[in-house]
């Protein structure tokens, strides 16, 4: 195997997404369906910030092990008016021993992340030219529930 150096990782932004009541389509032949809107919300990094725009969410679907595989979609407006497509997958897997804390929306941002994995792979897309850079770019996110919401660290796989 060649030596291509370690995979290293720089701060991209952080983003807090507003969430809308969810909507249970129910159990179907690979697990139950759930829809996470997205109501708004705010990101902010060192090369860009804004807000993250209502009508985006997350179609995820609960595993019958109770792991959630997220499919989201996110539209982000930066701070001078550009509009960037979020798309990202990944896993939520919580220890059975937890998942009463987390369902209890009132109480589940007080839980630890550092208790459940919550892992996600943003990629973008935008034809805002000062923004361009984000098409060619993978990045790795760590998410963690807040009250009202979800929350993210987002970091640029270099």
């Amino acid at each position: 195997m060649k030596d291509i150096g370690e995979i290293s990782t720089a701060h991209l932004f952080d983003m807090a997404v507003d969430l809308s009541p969810r909507l249970d389509v129910g159990t179907g032949p690979v697990g139950r369906r759930v829809l996470f809107g997205s109501a708004g919300g705010t990101f902010e990094g060192p090369r860009l910030r804004g807000e993250v725009l209502p009508g985006g969410g997350d179609w995820a679907l609960f595993r019958p092990d109770g792991v959630m595989t997220l499919d989201v979609r996110l539209t982000l407006r930066t701070h001078d008016g550009d509009l960037i497509h979020m798309t990202y997958g990944g896993r939520w897997a919580t220890p059975p021993a937890l998942r009463a804390d987390l369902a209890d929306p009132a109480t589940r941002h007080q839980v630890d992340p550092a208790r459940y994995y919550f892992r996600t792979n943003p990629l973008f897309e935008t034809g805002a030219k000062r923004y361009a850079w984000l098409n060619d770019i993978v990045c790795v996110g760590s998410g963690y529930l807040i009250e009202g919401g979800i929350a993210y660290k987002v970091a640029q796989v270099a």
